[in-house]
């Protein structure tokens, strides 16, 4: 899975560009966050379909960055996540980012992107 890390201006109706633009290519959005990189507006994106949105977001001449992310399902109860940050802290696994994917069935399914994948994965097996 890929996060597409969207870069765009600091005014009113950049989301709605961007959300619009992948919802007009027929992409879903599945996770989404925004933040401020030093000062500088980020949308993080997963998508449905990555070939569908580079493609849009490349002919738009919107620019981004790719990132490979990790997605996790924790039981939807007090305390999983802070199991989970120690496991990655013991591993010496930094996180960059991460954010919910969304609800279902009593778990939480997550986002995250590290450091290093490999290590990630080695911590949470």
């Amino acid at each position: 899975m890929k996060e597409f890390d969207v870069f765009v201006q600091d005014k009113p109706g950049e989301l709605a560009k961007v959300c619009e633009l992948l919802g007009n290519n027929g992409v879903n959005i599945k996770g989404i966050a925004s933040e401020r990189n030093n000062a500088k507006p980020l949308i993080r994106v997963v998508t449905d379909d990555e070939a569908t949105a580079k493609a849009a977001l490349a002919k738009s001449g919107i620019g981004y960055d790719l990132k490979d992310v990790v997605s996790i399902r924790l039981p939807d109860k007090p305390g999983e996540l802070g199991k989970i940050a120690k496991k990655l802290a013991r591993a010496m696994v930094n996180v960059d980012s991460i954010y919910i994917l969304g609800k279902d069935g009593g778990h939480t399914d997550m986002i995250l992107t590290v450091d290093n994948k490999k290590k990630d994965e080695e911590a949470l097996r």
